[in-house]
């Protein structure tokens, strides 16, 4: 064990001495050191109650046989960073999750760990943290937060951001508003809806990283604390046979998420992490080989924002297990990978046969025979960009219209408060990518707003920064290269013509390339002024379309 470096011979009696600090015995010798990652704080609804998450989760460790030893990584809150400068520091954050599991699991020669996590970039960086180690590790997610009602219909985060939109066109009064924002989120947990945290946590689930019923389970059910407890316990088995995390991360089971991803219509930020997660895996992950499965996967699951369903619903139909059942009756999906828990994955399935066929569609009646994101390609973005295609509505899927071009996400906002946007444009915000954001922030208040405002029917946006898993409507984002290295986002002028085609998956400048070949000659990249961790993270990051990873 990786922990004999510790605790094994006289040389190591210092080592020892430290432990019985931390209250381990001479009785514990030869219990695997098993490192519990909790990503426990006070500023995270989806976080806020990992601590007894975490008591149980050591609980299951000791009963196992092993010895729980917790520690912090940092987390934050997408929708309270959203529409300011924090922000900028969400991805970032990502890398810094991953680094910190890394370094402490490094440092302290952990036999395992315990990822405990929830929301949007905590599951992808410690995932990529187990990635890159390849030491055994399960994965426990704090789960999804409930639905609130308001006026005799379920809401969530992403009404009352819709409803800012409404209450600058005057359909929503200040008390409705206030109504609204009181009852939205009434539990801890991620957000209601298949956002980026939920997206993430179902694939996790997929991958075989985490035990069955972690994607779905709510936060405040107590079979999410009798969950912990198990996989707690089984990480201690898995350290026994000795399985390194990259067992589970293969060529084969990424293509399982895949079509996972495509089923459910999950955010656009998986196309990000999934990326990054191969690559620490040392696999490759094109991003057309999303577009690839998408073409031969149904969409049988609209969850919120795209439909009027819940992560609550999804767990009641049967979760994740039951949407594999599915796609595995149509060849989709290959059960031979194997799991944490210890079965291949098909006997996790096996028995899952979903319980609500409106909420996990039949194969005979999917929403769409294609997959729920698309990944555009075309002269505005030559290696690529994205779109949640399950939530655009059908008279949006093509469009053209003349360009509104902002260099950043407030101007858009005030512009929209103004009502200074006019209905069949497609407004353009720039220089918000992984370099020029930095931080490629998400753009959910301007897409939150226009849905609010009732334009989401009339105007489609496009952007080098990336969006919330709550957008929905003609969003297209990670526009690749970015305006900031000089991308052909960068050139787009008020008035040009962009055509958007997403079952066509292209998007098109429809502008004269001598035209282009004379503003790219006269363009200067902007000046920046970052420091700190914004600053190292500029001079690093690689773009959208490689999952914005750091370079070495």
């Amino acid at each position: 064990m990786r922990s004999d470096e510790l605790t094994r011979g006289p040389a190591r009696a210092p080592h020892r001495s430290l432990l019985r600090a931390l209250g381990v015995s001479r009785a514990d010798a030869g219990r695997p050191l098993i490192g519990v990652a909790n990503s426990f704080n006070e500023l995270v609804p989806g976080h806020m109650h990992l601590r007894p998450i975490a008591e149980q989760v050591k609980y299951g460790v000791y009963q196992g046989g092993g010895i729980p030893l917790e520690f912090n990584v940092i987390g934050v809150c997408d929708g309270l960073a959203m529409n300011h400068e924090g922000m900028n520091y969400s991805l970032v954050s990502r890398e810094v999750i991953a680094d910190s599991v890394e370094i402490m699991a490094k440092a302290h020669a952990l036999d395992g760990l315990v990822l405990i996590t929830n929301c949007d970039k905590i599951v992808p960086g410690m995932v990529m943290a187990a990635a890159r180690l390849d030491i055994p590790t399960v994965v426990v997610s704090g789960g999804p937060m409930l639905a609130g009602y308001h006026q005799g219909r379920r809401v969530e985060n992403k009404d009352v951001l819709e409803g800012v939109g409404a209450f600058f066109r005057g359909k929503l009064s200040t008390a409705e508003l206030e109504g609204l924002e009181d009852v939205a989120c009434p539990t801890c947990g991620s957000c209601a809806g298949l956002f980026t945290a939920n997206s993430m946590s179902c694939l996790t689930e997929c991958l075989g990283l985490a035990l069955p019923g972690d994607g779905t389970i709510p936060a405040p059910f107590s079979a999410r604390l009798i969950l912990a407890r198990q996989s707690g316990a089984r990480a201690v088995e898995v350290v026994r046979r000795g399985w390194g995390a990259r067992r589970f991360l293969s060529r084969v089971s990424l293509g399982n998420a895949l079509v996972l991803d495509a089923a459910l219509g999950c955010s656009t930020n998986t196309v990000l992490h999934l990326i990054a997660i191969a690559a620490e895996a040392g696999l490759d992950l094109p991003l057309q080989t999303f577009n690839e499965v998408s073409a031969r996967t149904p969409h049988l699951v609209k969850l919120s924002p795209a439909g009027r369903w819940h992560m609550e619903d999804l767990h009641r139909a049967g979760g994740v297990m039951a949407v594999l059942h599915r796609l595995a009756q149509a060849g989709l999906i290959d059960g031979g990978v194997p799991t944490i828990g210890g079965d291949e994955l098909a006997r996790q399935y096996a028995e899952a046969a979903p319980l609500d066929d409106e909420v996990i569609r039949p194969l005979s009646q999917p929403y769409s025979v294609t997959g729920g994101l698309a990944v555009l390609f075309g002269n505005l973005a030559p290696d690529g960009a994205v779109v949640k295609a399950g939530a655009v509505l059908p008279q949006m899927l093509v469009h053209r219209g003349p360009a509104r071009v902002f260099d950043d996400e407030a101007s858009l906002v005030t512009a929209i408060e103004r009502d200074d946007i006019e209905p069949g444009c497609v407004v353009v915000i720039r220089y918000v990518g992984p370099k020029g954001g930095p931080g490629m922030p998400e753009m959910l208040t301007p897409t939150s707003t226009l849905a609010g405002a009732g334009l989401d029917d009339r105007v489609a946006l496009v952007t080098d920064g990336r969006f919330s898993g709550v957008t929905r409507g003609a969003c297209v984002g990670h526009v690749v290269p970015e305006a900031a290295d000089g991308g052909p986002i960068a050139l787009v002028r008020d008035g040009d013509l962009i055509a958007i085609d997403i079952p066509g998956r292209s998007i098109t400048l429809e502008v004269p390339e001598s035209e282009l070949a004379a503003r790219r000659a006269a363009w200067r990249p902007p000046a920046r002024d970052t420091r700190g961790v914004l600053a190292r993270y500029v001079r690093m990051v690689s773009g959208a379309d490689r999952g914005a990873v750091l370079s070495p």
